[in-house]
């Protein structure tokens, strides 16, 4: 038997605790662009792109009114969200700097360009899109050649819609 993961096996969704559900979800939809798809009475929200049943599940089922997990503690670091291109990308950056919203980050990873901030609970957010995978860097071993670099920020913002 193959111990690897099916190749087409992605990750679908991300279902977080949070403080506050009506807060996050105003803020999932005005500073990210999700859309409501569903609602469980007063305590959690389901939100998507484009349709789909749910790309991000809040709920307060546990953590109503709770403060923020402590950051040097186990548990999410970030959850990612992909752009399919640069445009996108910097459509997202864009609405997410108009809201007022402050970016904790901006990485060149090589393979992807990222944007790193965090939601109204402190959840670390991903905002990245894939380079084409053969202009991703490779070491001499064939093995990815990850890097962190500075993003250019004001480039990647010119490509906004």
């Amino acid at each position: 038997m193959d111990d690897t993961i099916d190749p087409q096996a992605y990750i679908g969704h991300v279902h977080l605790k949070v403080s506050d559900v009506k807060r996050s979800e105003e803020w999932y939809r005005k500073v990210l662009g999700f859309e409501t798809t569903t609602r469980y009475g007063d305590d959690a929200v389901f939100m998507s792109a484009g349709g789909y049943h749910h790309h991000i599940g809040l709920n307060q089922w546990h953590s109503k009114g709770a403060d923020p997990a402590p950051v040097r503690a186990p548990g999410l670091f970030h959850f990612a969200i992909l752009y399919p291109d640069r445009r996108s990308l910097a459509t997202s950056l864009k609405r997410v700097l108009a809201s007022g919203w402050a970016i904790d980050g901006a990485s060149d990873h090589g393979v992807s360009e990222a944007i790193y901030l965090h939601d109204p609970d402190g959840n670390g957010i991903e905002l990245y899109r894939d380079r084409p995978r053969e202009e991703w860097p490779r070491n001499p071993d064939g093995s990815l050649g990850m890097t962190t670099a500075a993003l250019d920020l004001d480039g990647l913002l010119a490509e906004a819609e």
